[in-house]
C-alpha cells in the first residue's frame, strides 16, 4: 500500500472517530477535509512523498459550490419540503386518518392497518420523515394504547409507516441521488412506486398474521369502526380523501405523463399546499411564516451537509480513495451479483451510525460508477441505465432502515420526542426490529426481481 491509501483509510477512521465525540457531521466532514489536505501537503513537503494535496486543492470546492447552488434539480428540495409541512398545517391529514380509522376499525390489527395506509398517503404527498411520523404518533398512539394495542408494535407500525416517505416519491433522497448520479429523477421516482408499496403491503401482511397469531394484542375496539359504512361514510370518506389525493395526482401525476419536470412539479406541490390551507380555513401568515421558517432550516441542515461532503469527497479523490474502494470492492468477488449484495451490506451497517445524507453525498458517488460497469444482465425493458435505477432503489430501501436502527434513526427520536412518559426508548428499539427485517425481505424481493423497479420507467412516456 502506498502512503495515500493509508491516508484515505486515515480518513475514514478519523471522520468516524469525531462523529462519535458528538460533533456536528456538517463540521467535521468539512474538518477532516482541511485537516488531511494539510497532513498531505506537510507529508509531501517533509517526507517527500507525492500526494499531491496542498490548501490551493480546496479552492475547487468554491466551483463545486458553484454547481450546487447552480443545479435546478435542487430547487426541488425546498418546493417539496414546503408542500409537505403546508399539507400538515392544512389538517387534511388528520381527517384522512380518521376515515381510515372508522374504514379499518372492525378488521383485526385495522388501526395498525390505518397507520400503514396513511403513511403510505404521506409519503407521496409529502416526504418528510418527521413530520410524517409525529403527526401518526399524534394521532394514533393515544387511539393505539387505549385499544389496548400492544405498546411495541404499535411503536413499531408508527416509526416504520413513517419513514416510508424516504422511498416513495416525492422522495428528497431520490432527488439527491439523481443529483449525484447525473441521471432523470423522473425515472427513479417511477422505478420507486412499486417497491415503496411493496415496502406498504409487507407491512399489512405482517400485521394481519401477526393479529391472527396474537389477537390479544391487536383488540378491535368497540368503539372505533362503523359496521353501517353506508353513503353518508362514503361521501365523507371522499372528501377526507380529496385534497390529498389531488396533491398527488397534481405532482406526481404531472412528472409521470411528462407534462413537467420534477423541479416544475415541486412548484405546482409547493402551492397546492398553500391551497389546501386555505381551502381548510387554516391559511394565516402566522403560519407561513412558520412553514417557510421551517423549510429554510431543512433546507440549510442538507445544503450545508453538500458543502461538507464536497469538500471531504475532493480530499478523498485526490487522495485515490474512489480507486481503492473500486479495487476494494472488485477483490471481493467476480460475480457481479456479489459486489451488489456487498456494497448494500456495507451501506446497511453504515445505517447504523451515519444519517442518508451522508451516505448518499459519500459513498454513493464512489460506488455508482462500479455499478455502471458492472455486467449486471438484469430485466431491463430497454431503458438507459437501467442497472444504476435499480441499484438505487436497492440502496433507497436499504438506506430506510437509517432511520430505524440506532444510534442514528431519527424516526426513532421523532417518535420518542412525542410519545407519553411511560413509553422508553427500549421499546421503540424493540418495536421496529420485524419492521427492520420486513424491509431487509422487501431488498430481497427487488434483489430477485429488478422488473419490479424498472418496468414502470420504461413504460410511462
Amino acid at each position: 500500500m502506498e502512503i495515500a491509501d493509508y491516508l484515505v483509510i486515515s480518513m475514514f477512521v478519523t471522520f468516524m472517530l469525531f462523529l462519535f465525540m458528538g460533533i456536528p457531521i456538517v463540521w467535521v466532514l468539512s474538518g477532516v477535509g482541511v485537516l488531511f489536505a494539510g497532513i498531505g501537503y506537510f507529508s509531501d513537503m517533509y517526507f517527500d512523498t507525492v500526494t499531491g494535496l496542498d490548501y490551493s486543492l480546496l479552492g475547487l470546492v468554491v466551483n463545486r459550490l458553484f454547481k450546487i447552488m447552480d443545479n435546478w434539480i435542487l430547487i426541488a428540495l425546498p418546493m417539496f419540503i414546503f408542500m409537505g409541512l403546508a399539507l400538515d398545517e392544512s389538517g387534511s391529514a388528520e381527517k384522512l386518518l380518521k376515515s381510515l380509522q372508522r374504514l379499518f376499525g372492525k378488521l383485526r390489527g385495522g388501526l395498525a392497518i390505518t397507520v400503514v395506509a396513511m403513511g403510505v398517503i404521506l409519503a407521496a404527498s409529502t416526504g418528510i420523515i418527521g413530520a410524517s411520523v409525529v403527526l401518526l404518533a399524534v394521532i394514533s398512539l393515544p387511539f393505539m394504547l387505549k385499544q389496548g394495542y400492544d405498546k411495541q408494535i404499535a411503536l413499531g407500525t408508527i416509526a416504520s409507516s413513517g419513514t416510508l416517505g424516504i422511498l416513495i416519491p416525492p422522495s428528497i433522497m431520490l432527488i439527491i441521488m439523481a443529483d449525484q448520479t447525473a441521471i432523470s429523477v423522473g425515472d427513479l421516482f417511477m422505478g420507486a412506486v412499486f417497491p415503496g408499496l411493496l415496502l406498504g403491503s409487507l407491512y399489512v401482511a405482517f400485521i394481519l398474521i401477526y393479529g391472527f397469531l396474537k389477537p390479544n394484542n391487536m383488540p378491535i375496539s368497540d368503539q372505533e369502526g362503523d359496521d353501517k359504512l353506508g353513503l353518508e361514510f362514503a361521501i365523507d370518506f371522499f372528501k377526507s380523501i380529496l385534497p390529498p389525493g389531488l396533491l398527488i395526482l397534481t405532482v406526481l401525476g404531472s412528472i409521470f405523463f411528462g407534462l413537467a419536470t420534477s423541479t416544475e412539479a415541486s412548484g405546482l406541490g409547493a402551492f397546492g399546499g398553500l391551497v389546501l390551507m386555505a381551502i381548510s380555513g387554516n391559511f394565516s401568515f402566522k403560519k407561513l411564516k412558520k412553514i417557510s421558517y421551517n423549510t429554510m432550516n431543512t433546507t440549510g441542515y442538507i445544503i450545508a451537509i453538500f458543502i461538507g461532503a464536497t469538500c471531504f469527497s475532493l480530499v478523498l479523490r485526490e487522495l485515490g480513495g474512489d480507486e481503492l474502494i473500486s479495487s476494494a470492492i472488485h477483490s471481493i468477488s467476480d460475480d457481479p451479483i456479489i459486489i451488489v449484495i456487498s456494497i448494500l451490506a456495507i451501506v446497511f451497517l453504515l445505517g447504523f451510525i451515519l444519517d442518508w445524507i451522508e451516505i448518499t453525498l459519500i459513498v454513493l458517488p464512489l460506488v455508482a460508477p462500479i455499478i455502471a460497469g458492472l455486467d449486471l444482465n438484469i430485466v431491463s425493458f430497454g431503458i438507459e441505465n437501467a442497472n444504476l435505477i435499480w441499484f438505487l432503489l436497492l440502496v433507497a430501501v436499504a438506506l430506510q432502515t437509517s432511520f430505524l436502527t440506532p444510534p442514528v434513526g431519527f424516526a426513532l427520536f421523532y417518535l420518542k420526542g412525542v410519545c407519553p412518559p411511560e413509553v422508553e426508548l427500549k421499546d421503540i428499539y424493540k418495536g421496529v426490529i420485524p419492521f427492520v427485517l420486513l424491509q431487509l425481505l422487501g431488498l430481497v424481493i427487488l434483489l430477485l426481481f429488478p422488473a419490479i423497479v424498472t418496468w414502470l420507467p420504461s413504460v410511462a412516456y
